[in-house]
């Protein structure tokens, strides 16, 4: 702040600068020489007042350096060393992420676990990023950890839901039941994953509908994925007619797994007599195919089983009930017998 010594004498000076004008242009019997006498003393005296005026300027900044040049110093090296340690976070963060990136892509890890494990990772750096700095500018960081301690308590214990979604969302990008494409079922809910977050899995079901699911729900739920494996079985129930050739209609259907270059050879394909129905023999046609054929194979092997059947000879039997009648009438006897 300007000392009160110096705002007085800079009035001053202004008030004489003033009375000198005044002095010169108001009419009086001096005579010319005199007012110009008197003007230059009086202006002679503002001009010293302006110059006590700027050494006292330049007094109280120097007075303020040799005063407190020590805390200036440190502030500025408090400074400098916050913005390294910010720098620093930076760089730290930046490098983790390609190392995470790196490990996860050798082994063969999602993005999903990626981006998690980065934002988890990141967020601590810059959580001790921050209390580094506030312990440099003087703040006691126990204390902010002991309230920051108890505020987490006591948002734990209100959110206890949605922390229970996060540490579920950890689980199960830990232990990978699915990944991003692959289709899953879990109790009421089914559907292709598209997202995987700390809170909830986004899935989209085979109509295009979206879903998203709790993680708590989905880990507290045995999980059926139907990508995960790289095969697949199918099974095909087909009937034909008691007095149909058993071996004709086996190689029939064979003849339709083997030509098929979806489906395996090994595991072989089979036909097995499935079932002794009341109108007819269940016959399942039984064949493994990779998991991303299993859909295109199972229409493909369904809709050559009728042409097949009908080729060879065989018959699909409508449903056939007998009906006995108890104590009938005899047909061939006479009226009122």
């Amino acid at each position: 702040m300007i000392p009160y010594a110096l705002i007085a004498a800079t009035a001053e000076a202004v008030e004489t600068v003033a009375s000198a004008a005044e002095t010169a242009a108001a009419p009086s019997a001096t005579t010319v020489p005199q007012k110009q006498s008197l003007l230059e003393s009086q202006l002679n005296e503002a001009d010293s007042v302006v110059r006590q005026i700027q050494e006292q300027g330049t007094g109280f900044f120097s007075n303020l350096w040799d005063k407190h040049s020590d805390d200036v110093i440190r502030f500025v090296k408090v400074v400098i060393l916050a913005l390294v340690v910010l720098v620093a976070a930076k760089l730290i963060s930046m490098a983790v992420r390609k190392i995470i990136a790196r490990s996860f892509k050798k082994f063969e890890g999602d993005e999903s676990l990626t981006h998690a494990t980065y934002t988890i990772v990141r967020t601590l750096i810059w959580v001790i990023a921050m209390l580094i700095i506030l312990d440099l500018f003087g703040f006691n960081t126990a204390s902010i950890l002991t309230v920051l301690g108890a505020a987490g308590l006591a948002i734990g214990l209100a959110m206890k839901d949605s922390l229970s979604n996060i540490a579920a969302g950890i689980m199960l990008l830990i232990l990978r039941p699915y990944k991003l494409g692959d289709y899953i079922d879990c109790g009421s809910v089914s559907g292709t994953i598209q997202q995987m977050g700390l809170f909830s899995t986004v899935l989209k079901t085979p109509d295009g509908l979206f879903i998203s699911a709790p993680n708590s729900v989905v880990f507290g739920t045995p999980i059926k994925n139907y990508s995960r494996n790289p095969t697949r079985r199918s099974d095909i129930t087909v009937g034909i007619a008691y007095a149909d050739s058993l071996p004709v209609a086996v190689k029939a259907m064979m003849e339709i797994m083997e030509q098929e270059p979806m489906i395996l050879k090994d595991p072989a394909p089979e036909v097995l007599v499935a079932e002794l129905a009341d109108s007819s023999v269940q016959l399942t046609l039984r064949y493994w195919t990779a998991t991303e054929n299993y859909w295109p194979a199972y229409w493909t092997v369904k809709a050559q089983l009728k042409p097949a059947i009908e080729k060879a000879g065989l018959n699909i039997p409508f449903p056939q009930r007998v009906v006995t009648f108890v104590n009938a009438p005899d047909a061939n006897a006479k009226p009122g017998a």
